[in-house]
């Protein structure tokens, strides 16, 4: 074989290896990561955590990753605009567990389920909490109180019925043979608002997610009762019993995590769950994560949708019971 022939053939393999490779998706301008929340809350504490480690990791081609809070029509409008950008893999979204709640309830105008995730990057813990002088001590105490008498206890949720708070504190509750239809529900527009109520004296339970309440149990004012995760958390919610370790068997457990636009091509679900998996296992991440009270995992699209899917279905048998099903 001449050296022309050689070079022609190895040119020709060299080209067929890298083919594949060149066929992958690959960003090839900036960003767009839109926030379906206002600033402050952990929804936009975690999406911002990612945009930071997809810089600070160079995972996005050499673009550049630009985070917007895009607020309104409880997460709608960042919906709305995701879906005009439908196959487009330069544009994020956020996803939580509230979202989906927000739909099954007519409280968000959008199917969520159109939205595909990428991934779940982060478990978050929803709690019980009392005042530290509060005469309930633990989950048996309460559902005592409110199997006798199902409106004697004012239980504060946020940022409506039916939304993830209320979910998390229902579903227990449910399965314990409260008439959770009968409760009484105080909305807040946001867990900040609800505890706040709670320290005085305006409520007398809070369902919250653990971020909001740890703080206010470390400075004495508040007990955490319950927990509604599988398992017992770590830090400040190690000491803290689960529903099942009190006896009822029901766990809720909120996730964030990372959404693409309608019509995202294999190839993009490839590179973007491949760039998250990267950002989960970030010490610096992990780290930023623990602090906020929750748990940093990593689940995949085809995880995340079988969840998207199973707690639809469940999030509208509980707002079903609790008649706050959209019609």
């Amino acid at each position: 074989m001449s050296i022309l022939l050689r070079g022609a053939v190895a040119l020709l393999a060299l080209l067929s290896a890298l083919a594949p490779a060149q066929a992958d998706w690959q960003p090839t301008e900036r960003i767009n990561y839109l926030i379906g929340v206002a600033p402050g809350g952990t929804v936009d504490l975690y999406a911002r955590g990612i945009k930071d480690q997809l810089d600070a990791q160079k995972l996005v081609n050499g673009q550049t990753v630009v985070a917007e809070n895009k607020v309104g029509a409880g997460g709608v409008l960042a919906l709305q605009a995701l879906q005009q950008k439908a196959g487009n893999g330069h544009w994020l979204g956020t996803f939580h567990t509230g979202a989906i709640a927000g739909a099954v309830t007519g409280l968000i105008k959008a199917d969520v389920r159109e939205f595909p995730p990428v991934a779940m990057m982060v478990e978050e813990t929803s709690v019980v909490a009392v005042r530290a002088d509060s005469p309930l001590k633990n989950a048996a105490d309460l559902v005592a109180a409110l199997k006798a008498n199902p409106a004697s206890q004012r239980i504060a949720v946020a940022p409506a019925l039916g939304q993830n708070t209320h979910l998390a504190i229902a579903k227990p509750l449910k399965v314990a043979g409260v008439a959770i239809d009968k409760l009484t529900i105080a909305p807040f527009r946001s867990s900040g608002e609800s505890v706040t109520a709670l320290i005085g004296g305006h409520v007398d339970v809070v369902s919250a997610t653990a971020p909001v309440v740890v703080p206010q149990v470390a400075a004495g004012r508040l007990r955490i009762i319950a927990t509604a995760a599988r398992e017992r958390g770590i830090g400040p919610l190690a000491e803290v019993k689960t529903w099942r370790e009190q006896g009822v068997a029901a766990d809720y457990v909120s996730y964030n995590g990372v959404l693409l636009p309608p019509g995202a091509t294999a190839d993009q679900f490839k590179f973007w769950e491949a760039a998250l998996k990267r950002v989960s296992q970030s010490p610096d991440w992990i780290a930023m994560v623990e602090k906020s009270g929750n748990k940093a995992i990593f689940r995949g699209h085809e995880d995340s949708m079988r969840y998207m899917q199973a707690e639809w279905k469940s999030a509208l048998e509980l707002a079903t019971e609790l008649g706050l099903a959209a019609k």
